[in-house]
């Protein structure tokens, strides 16, 4: 039995498509919403979820970890509202979870920015979002990683990813998120410091544009390389400001 499991505030544009794609899937379906004022919550039972009010409270990893304790499947997908499952993901998810040998598979996730797909930089990674239920938990406020004991798989089709339709929310991303970074770097004890504030960003710029190949997805490529460089450095002044404090 697989369980998908969807955090969610005022995402009625995004969740039909997310629940769409995870039809015939997903045994179970969870949402945990985050005080949503939209139709989120009524798309939600719509399409047969459980849906479960709880609030986020800037601490994505206990927000996840109250999901993963609703599943009730043996298998655990996290997706968010902004995700899509492909057909062919769909088939080797449903094969995946057969194999008794593995505790939790990766997923190449696909990011599109203003509806053009991303295949190289920072953005064309895998993260882990499949795994046996009672394996693991998640750890960290932000920036947010499923430890999982037991052997990891990869999967190779795609989870496309639609995260920002327009460069303006893309900016405002990166603001909110910069500064929750900062917020759980200064909890760790990180300590700012002039290298990491200037040269940090510029080193990620040339490590996602020319060592990743993010030119090679064009004009794109360069704003978004620029747009994850400028987020290191933000979340980087903040800890610095933060720190005076």
């Amino acid at each position: 039995m697989i369980s998908a499991v969807i955090l969610a505030k005022n995402e009625e544009k995004n969740l039909p498509g997310c629940l769409e794609s995870i039809r015939h899937l997903a045994n179970e379906i969870v949402v945990i919403d985050d005080n949503s004022t939209d139709k989120t919550i009524e798309i939600a039972r719509k399409f047969g979820a459980k849906v479960f009010t709880h609030s986020l409270n800037n601490d994505f990893a206990q927000q996840h970890n109250f999901g993963l304790g609703k599943a009730k499947g043996d298998w655990v997908l996290f997706i968010d509202a902004d995700e899509r499952v492909t057909p062919d993901l769909k088939k080797e998810i449903i094969l995946a979870v057969k194999k008794q040998n593995r505790a939790g598979f990766y997923l190449k996730r696909q990011e599109f920015f203003n509806g053009k797909p991303l295949k190289h930089g920072e953005t064309a990674h895998y993260l882990l979002r499949l795994g046996r239920k009672g394996k693991g938990k998640w750890q960290r406020e932000v920036h947010e990683v499923w430890e999982i004991k037991g052997e990891i798989g990869k999967l190779e089709n795609p989870l496309l990813h639609y995260s920002h339709p327009t460069l303006s929310e893309f900016i405002e991303h990166v603001n909110r998120f910069s500064t929750l970074h900062a917020q759980v770097l200064l909890k760790e004890g990180v300590k700012p410091s002039l290298f990491r504030i200037i040269f940090y960003p510029k080193a990620k710029f040339i490590q996602n544009y020319v060592f990743r190949l993010g030119f090679l997805d064009g004009t794109p490529g360069i704003i978004v390389a620029l747009m994850m460089s400028f987020h290191s450095f933000l979340a980087r002044a903040k800890l610095y400001f933060l720190w005076k404090k």
